[in-house]
């Protein structure tokens, strides 16, 4: 059975993006989940000069414990069109630790805020790093106007709760090796339809990788 990590990233006691990525993560099927709070892995900031103290061992252990799982749930706080500060001296400790942060596992990357941009730049800016940090496919989702569209533990807004679960779907149903097909699968034939746009020329697409099957 798969085991997922989910966390917030913030250290907020009413931190809304742990609540996001808590529900999120059990929304996976045949699944176990573990929801961490960062709060218990708050170490010095980090600085070349902290390094040379040594590495803090609330870190070490969870740089660790993150190797027990299959893939990962974060959602983060954008504080001033960027990382919280607490998670981003994480985020730097465990890159020192371990540069394949994510162990070379997916992640479904989340971000939701009160407005109506929903994290939008902290996302943009996650997705472009995890990649080298070790997350073998980054899922993105935003969820703006959080407190209309989250209530009672839950996402209500019907359409948005379809398209996160269309996101879980590939967390749950497909494996690093999988997920990484598909997505480069997509990524060919967007580029193939581009190039070929108002050209009027027959195309071929690339073939469904064979360990995919798409349901219309």
């Amino acid at each position: 059975m798969k085991k997922i990590l989910a966390f917030g990233g913030s250290t907020s006691s009413t931190s809304i993006n742990r609540q996001l990525a808590s529900y999120t993560a059990n929304l996976v099927t045949n699944t176990i989940v573990e929801v961490i709070d960062l709060t218990e892995y708050l170490a010095p900031v980090y600085s070349t000069d902290e390094e040379k103290k040594g590495f803090p061992e609330k870190l070490l252990n969870l740089s660790q414990y993150m190797k027990k799982f299959d893939g990962y749930v974060v959602s983060l706080a954008e504080h001033n069109g960027s990382y919280a500060a607490a998670f981003k001296s994480i985020l730097d400790w465990l890159s020192r630790i371990n540069r394949e942060i994510f162990n070379n596992h997916p992640v479904l990357l989340l971000a939701t805020s009160p407005g109506g941009r929903g994290g939008a730049s902290v996302l943009e800016t996650a997705s472009n790093y995890f990649p080298h940090a070790g997350a073998s496919d980054v899922i993105t989702f935003s969820l703006s106007n959080f407190y209309d569209n989250f209530q009672e533990n839950k996402i209500v807004n019907d359409e948005i709760l379809k398209e996160l679960t269309n996101d879980v779907v590939h967390l749950d149903s497909s494996d690093s090796s999988t997920l990484k097909q598909f997505f480069k699968w997509v990524s060919e034939t967007i580029e193939i339809g581009n190039k070929s746009q108002g050209t009027g020329e027959n195309i071929s697409l690339p073939a469904l990788p064979a360990e995919i099957t798409i349901v219309i």
